[in-house]
C-alpha cells in the first residue's frame, strides 16, 4: 500500500531537518539552518496572508459548495511537484496542533510541521487572460517551477 501525503511529508522533513537525534547539537552553519534562524529573526508580519482577491475565491467556494461554517482554510506542502515541495490549499477541521491565523477575515489553520516552509507566504487569486487559479509568493522558497504550485527552499 502506497504511504500516505502526510507520511510523504514527514519524511521530507525529516531529512531536511535531520540532527542524527542529537538536539544538542551546535548549529553547522547549512543553508536550511541559515534559513531558519533568519526566518525566525527577521520576520515580522502574518504568518500566512490573503489577497483580497483570494480572500473573495475562498468565500466563492465555501459558498457555491455550502461548506460547514466551522470549517477552516488549512495551507500546507507536501513532497512531491517539479522543485520538491507542493502547496495544498483546502477547507478542514481545526485540530488542538494547528496555528490559527486570521487573514482577509478568513481562519487559516497551519500544522506547525509545515510553518517553516510557509511563513511569510501570500495566497493571491489572480483571474486574467495570463494567469488564472491560487497562486503562492513565498519568501522561503529558493527556487520555483514554471508553474508555481511547487518550490524547493
Amino acid at each position: 500500500m502506497p504511504a500516505e501525503p502526510e507520511d510523504n511529508l514527514d519524511s521530507v522533513i525529516a531529512d531536511l531537518v535531520d540532527d542524527d537525534g542529537d538536539e544538542n547539537t551546535e548549529r553547522d552553519g547549512s543553508p536550511l539552518e541559515e534559513m531558519q534562524a533568519s526566518a525566525e529573526v527577521e520576520f515580522s508580519g502574518p504568518a500566512v496572508q490573503l489577497t483580497e482577491r483570494a480572500a473573495d475565491q475562498i468565500r466563492r467556494i465555501r459558498e457555491d459548495e455550502g461548506l460547514d461554517e466551522d470549517l477552516c482554510l488549512r495551507v500546507a506542502v507536501e513532497g512531491g511537484g517539479c522543485s520538491g515541495l507542493s502547496y495544498k490549499l483546502g477547507f478542514d477541521y481545526e485540530s488542538e496542533e494547528d496555528e490559527v491565523i486570521m487573514s482577509q477575515g478568513i481562519k487559516i489553520i497551519v500544522d506547525p510541521k509545515h510553518m517553516m516552509y510557509l511563513k511569510g507566504i501570500s495566497v493571491d487569486y489572480p483571474d486574467g487572460l495570463d494567469a488564472r487559479g491560487f497562486t503562492f509568493d513565498n519568501p522561503n522558497a529558493s527556487e520555483t517551477c514554471g508553474c508555481g504550485s511547487s518550490f524547493a527552499t
